[in-house]
């Protein structure tokens, strides 16, 4: 049977242009942290916006274990979406995890994509000593499942305002804990342990797409060594750091990542 994608990930186009920007949310998160940054583009891009499957509006039925317990499984769901829609020349902006599920998707359809903008990229955020530190031992990410088992409302509270910062924008730490809480609980355990226990550190090698890495000065999850390694394995890639707080400048800063994806894509002779 075939599986209508846009009704799976909920995806939503719009904008005005012919090149497509597709934006693809992080963990526990969904299309809707998109909305302070994606309507910038609408006047000079296809905007598309989705969810994974067991995250936002997605359909929840289409979840199977088989598929999601890798991120080739979300990567998939990528490469389908422009599948569907024939898009070629994607731009595709990735937050945090889905920095490497549009690497991955780069690699399974390179005819596709053109340029990948990843935000707080981290190709495995456990340490490696002595020559890779990703911020966190094994054990301490083992325990953050563990809690997640035993406490969901507790670890979403405990996580949110870490990976959000800025203190001063309680509505936004106060968000994305709802976000959290708002997933199945099993569903959003498994794509916490593929996404902090994955390594795609391999995966780096061969990517030709030129890409945009975009940096926070002060991230807790995605700290400048494991960022600047993502820099370093993608030849041809262009750094950035923002000097602003947290894992979510889209959200946060919205101002300041706009103007940075803007340069970049300027710089490369794109509307």
């Amino acid at each position: 049977m075939k599986v209508d994608v846009d009704v799976r990930n909920n995806v939503k186009l719009s904008g005005h242009g012919q090149i497509p920007m597709i934006f693809a949310h992080g963990f526990g998160c969904d299309q809707n942290m998109w909305r302070f940054v994606a309507p910038a583009f609408e006047d000079r891009f296809k905007v598309v916006l989705f969810d994974y499957v067991g995250c936002g509006k997605s359909d929840i039925t289409a979840y199977r274990v088989d598929r999601y317990s890798s991120l080739e499984g979300y990567a998939r769901d990528v490469v389908e979406i422009a599948e569907a829609h024939d898009m070629r020349n994607i731009i595709f902006v990735g937050h945090s995890v889905s920095s490497m599920i549009g690497v991955l998707a780069a690699k399974m359809a390179p005819e596709r994509f053109a340029q990948l903008i990843l935000l707080g990229p981290s190709a495995c955020y456990i340490d490696a000593p002595p020559n890779y530190r990703g911020g966190f031992s094994r054990a301490d990410l083992e325990g953050l499942l563990e809690l997640m088992e035993k406490n969901y409302v507790g670890w979403a509270s405990f996580l949110a305002p870490i990976v959000m910062k800025n203190d001063d924008q309680p509505a936004l730490q106060k968000e994305l804990a709802t976000s959290f809480c708002a997933a199945d609980p099993a569903i959003a355990r498994r794509f916490a342990a593929v996404t902090f226990l994955s390594d795609n550190r391999a995966d780096l090698k061969g990517i030709h797409q030129p890409s945009l890495i975009v940096q926070c000065s002060d991230d807790a999850i995605a700290p400048a060594s494991a960022i600047e390694f993502v820099h370093q394995q993608l030849l041809g890639s262009t750094l950035r750091t923002l000097a602003v707080n947290g894992h979510c400048p889209h959200m946060t800063h919205p101002k300041e990542t706009i103007a940075v994806i803007d340069d970049y894509l300027a710089a490369s002779h794109l509307p």
